[in-house]
């Protein structure tokens, strides 16, 4: 699948981007993973993200389970990329859509804080982000990303100089371009 650069907009020092394609074919130092709890892949953007990475990545994921048990949603814990064009993946998971809206979007909001955070802790210089929560766990397109922008936006960064939306379908495409404006 072709990727192509749609919006690009200088957020303090960092630079954010929407691209719609495959997450796994884009070349950054960190690519997020929108994990469930168990971290050992499922459907959607983790389990491409699994398959590209190779059993490296399971098997790091594996680790960290044997070692600290289940990620908790809004949590984030990095692996090796494995055969993905990236250094590491970073694993959060999402908060299953139930109507409590502030529940909900507090949860998503610590997903991209604390994946930014551990990041930057990581010296990463490139991030790409998938559109979190929005496919099988069904929070509102619109609602997430809002609050993925304005969680990129406010974050901070000496290290951190371009974050990348890679949004799988028009509907996303169409909501995060809109916000960046």
């Amino acid at each position: 699948m072709k990727t192509e650069t749609k919006n690009t907009i200088n957020s303090n020092i960092m630079q954010i981007e929407i691209i719609k394609g495959d997450i796994t074919k884009i070349e950054v130092d960190a690519i997020v993973n929108a994990a469930n709890s168990s971290l050992l892949g499922g459907g959607g953007v983790d389990g491409a993200i699994h398959r590209a990475g190779g059993k490296q990545v399971l098997e790091a994921c594996i680790e960290i389970r044997n070692r600290q048990g289940k990620c908790k949603t809004g949590e984030a814990i990095a692996t090796t990329a494995g055969n993905l064009p990236a250094k590491f993946v970073i694993h959060t998971v999402g908060p299953i859509w139930n109507n409590n809206e502030e529940k909900c979007s507090k949860l998503l909001a610590d997903c991209y804080k604390n994946s930014l955070k551990l990041a930057e802790s990581l010296e990463v210089k490139t991030i790409s982000f998938p559109n979190i929560s929005t496919g099988v766990y069904r929070f509102p397109k619109e609602l997430a990303g809002k609050i993925a922008m304005d969680e990129v936006k406010k974050f901070h960064s000496e290290r951190l100089k371009k974050v990348i939306f890679v949004c799988f379908d028009d509907e996303n495409e169409e909501i995060y371009t809109r916000l960046l404006e």
